[in-house]
C-alpha cells in the first residue's frame, strides 16, 4: 500500500518559518518512501479562516517546490461526516452537554486542580449527571454549549492506548508511546455552532483520506492521545506519527501567525529564495 502523507493548515493567517519547516520535511518524508503527499485545508472556524489566506497558503507552498493533487480537502465542506461521528458517541452514551464557559471553568477550578498539557484546567465535572431533558431545555434556549467526551469512561470501553512515534516527544519519546487520554479531562468534540471539534475533525479526514503519516510540530504530541482514544472508539485506522522540533523567534517562543516579520510572504518579498528558507529552517 502507498503510503500517504498530508500537511493540514488553517487558512487564518500567513505561514511562517514554522509551516514552511513542517511541510518541508513532510514533504521530503514522503517523497523519501514514494508516498503520496496532500493538502487539507482545515477551517473549521469560519469566523477567523478566509480565501485569500487559503490562496496565499496554496502560492507559499508552490513556490517552496512542493506539489499536491486537486481538489483539496476543506474541512468547512464536510461537517454531515463530523456531524455522523458525534452522532455515534453520543448512542454510546460517552458525550454530554457542558454549558461551563472558559471563565467559569476558571472560577469553579482551585489553583491546585489537575491542568491539561496546554495548562488549561480540566473541565469539572458538574455538567456530567445534568438531567437529560433539563440539558435540552438549555441548549433549546439557546445556551452555548460544547459536547465533551466522558473520557475516563471511555477508556473502559477500548483498554490500553497506544501509537507509533518516529520523530520524538518533547523528552526525546520514541517507538511505541502508551497514551494517556484523561490527562486532557472531558475533552470538546463537538460546539453549538461547529459540529467538530480539531481533534474529532483530524481523525476523521486522516481516516477518509487514507493517511498514513501524520508529520506534525511536537506542541501536538500531547494531542495525539486523544487522537488514538477517538479512532479506537470510531473504529479507525491510527496512522504513524512523527512530531517534529518546533522552529522558535529569538526569544524561543514559537512562532505565531501573527508574526509577519517570519511570514513566508514577507520573507519572499524581502528577496529570500526557497533555498534560503531551507536554509533558515535547518533543512
Amino acid at each position: 500500500m502507498q503510503p500517504v502523507f498530508r500537511f493540514a493548515p488553517s487558512p487564518n493567517g500567513e505561514l511562517h518559518l514554522g509551516h514552511a519547516y513542517s511541510a518541508l520535511l513532510d514533504f521530503e518524508l514522503c517523497r523519501r518512501v514514494g508516498g503520496r503527499f496532500l493538502l487539507r485545508i482545515e477551517d473549521i472556524d469560519e469566523s477567523r479562516c478566509r480565501p485569500e489566506f487559503e490562496a496565499l497558503i496554496k502560492e507559499d507552498l508552490a513556490w517552496l517546490g512542493l506539489s499536491w493533487p486537486e481538489p483539496v480537502r476543506r474541512q468547512s465542506e464536510h461537517f454531515a461526516e463530523y456531524r455522523g461521528a458525534v452522532d455515534r458517541l453520543t448512542q454510546s452514551g460517552l458525550i454530554y452537554p457542558g454549558f461551563l464557559s472558559r471563565g467559569e471553568i476558571a472560577a469553579a477550578t482551585s489553583q491546585e486542580a489537575r491542568r491539561d498539557p496546554d495548562g488549561a484546567p480540566l473541565y469539572p465535572a458538574s455538567d456530567r449527571e445534568l438531567d437529560p431533558i433539563a440539558a435540552e431545555r438549555r441548549i433549546g434556549a439557546g445556551q452555548p454549549y460544547a459536547l465533551r467526551l466522558k473520557t475516563d469512561l471511555a477508556m473502559t470501553h477500548v483498554g490500553p492506548l497506544a501509537w507509533r512515534e518516529e520523530g520524538g516527544g518533547p523528552n526525546g519519546e520514541l517507538g511505541t508511546i502508551a497514551a494517556d487520554p484523561t490527562i486532557w479531562g472531558d475533552f470538546v468534540v463537538a460546539r453549538k455552532e461547529v459540529p467538530t471539534s480539531y481533534h474529532l475533525a483530524v481523525v476523521v479526514d486522516d481516516a477518509l483520506q487514507g493517511i498514513t503519516h501524520v508529520v506534525r510540530g511536537r506542541d501536538l504530541f500531547h494531542a495525539t492521545a486523544a487522537h488514538v482514544l477517538l479512532q479506537k472508539l470510531l473504529g479507525l485506522p491510527s496512522p504513524t506519527y512523527h512530531h517534529h522540533r518546533l522552529i522558535t523567534d529569538a526569544t524561543g517562543r514559537k512562532l505565531a501567525k501573527s508574526s509577519r516579520d517570519t511570514s513566508l510572504r514577507a520573507l519572499r518579498a524581502a528577496g529570500a529564495t526557497p533555498a534560503d528558507i531551507r536554509g533558515m529552517v535547518g533543512l
